[in-house]
């Protein structure tokens, strides 16, 4: 059995910055992990690609070939795929075999591959059948969203269509959490819009955004759309600030949970630390994500950068080679180390 990320999300959300952070993240914990490109039309790959779907097929050929622009060139692209499936799927099975990969799919930004477009789906149903392989889905959406009533309502509805459409565990994830601050005061607390509570408090709120004719219109349109989400009751987000480790540890032990990473597989990967810190729950730290990233949000940066300064001179101490023929040096280094330990070396 292996295990898998499929990170999809519209355009902008992170989805290759999160990607290269996992690889980052893997090799800090002792992970193997590999990341698999699946967008036909991403030619600049900001990390390390063990299978690069575009080996099969790109955009650019098909636009060319078929005279498409480059939406209708992508949907074409990922049709087409099925041709050539079979080839794909022995790399991937290469990985996770020979070199026991936890993997992770970075997917295009055109959410409706994964709302009503079935060729990924098929995709990666074959790979779970073939290679008896347990995917979560990573769905990542800007937090920018969170600050337009409107907006929010519509992306809980391609949240929650991506989930039916995939038949797979899902989590939604508000991405760039540590600009939120910036983009203005919201109306309520963060945990309202990432719990997906009441929906009917933000009304008031569409109807004053929608101040013309045909937005009034509309908004009946977002009210029904939010009872749907509601009778659902499927929808909630994490959060992640991809530079905070805290944030991308909880998120991380969220998606080995909902992968069965986390159950007994941790030989998979090669992280038994990991895996057994994180079923004892030593690793997560449960924290207000109004109070960490809104109300006092400089507080815990300060706090943080002041941890990693910590980390780093003692990394650096570390490293730092002494002369022992030197005195004035072995008697320094000696004194920073009675600093430390807090008692007198009897010499």
């Amino acid at each position: 059995m292996s295990f898998a990320q499929i990170v999809i999300g519209p355009p902008g959300s992170g989805k290759s910055t999160y990607c290269n952070g996992c690889s980052q993240f893997f090799n800090a914990i002792g992970r193997h992990g590999q990341i698999i490109n699946m967008d036909p039309a991403n030619d600049s790959l900001p990390y390390p690609c063990a299978v690069d779907i575009r080996d099969f097929i790109t955009v650019e050929e098909v636009m060319q070939e078929q005279q498409l622009g480059p939406n209708g060139g992508l949907m074409y692209a990922v049709e087409s795929l099925d041709k050539s499936i079979d080839l794909f799927i022995l790399q991937i099975k290469s990985l996770i075999q020979e070199e026991k990969a936890y993997l992770v799919f970075d997917c295009p930004g055109q959410v409706e591959l994964f709302t009503h477009h079935s060729s990924y789906f098929k995709i990666f149903k074959k790979l779970e059948k073939q290679l008896s392989m347990r995917f979560c889905v990573v769905n990542l959406i800007d937090c920018y969203y969170i600050t337009s009533p409107s907006q929010y309502v519509s992306i809980l509805l391609l949240a929650l269509r991506s989930m039916l459409m995939m038949d797979l565990p899902q989590i939604n994830v508000f991405s760039k959490i540590d600009m939120l601050k910036s983009y203005g005061e919201l109306p309520f607390r963060l945990d309202y819009y990432t719990e997906v509570q009441d929906l009917d408090y933000l009304l008031p709120y569409i109807e004053k955004e929608s101040s013309s004719v045909l937005s009034k219109k509309y908004s009946k349109l977002t009210e029904t759309i939010s009872e749907l989400v509601s009778d659902f009751n499927l929808v909630s987000f994490e959060v992640l600030a991809i530079d905070d480790k805290q944030s991308m540890i909880n998120l991380q032990a969220s998606i080995d949970k909902a992968n069965g990473y986390i159950f007994g597989a941790s030989e998979v990967g090669g992280d038994t630390v990991w895996a057994e810190a994180t079923r004892e729950g030593a690793m997560l730290m449960n924290y207000d994500i109004q109070d960490r990233w809104i109300d006092n949000k400089e507080q815990y940066d300060k706090e943080e950068q002041e941890r990693q300064e910590q980390i780093e001179r003692e990394r650096q101490m570390q490293d730092k080679e002494i002369d022992v023929d030197n005195d004035d040096e072995w008697e320094s280094a000696l004194k920073d180390w009675e600093e430390k330990q807090g008692t007198n070396y009897v010499r």
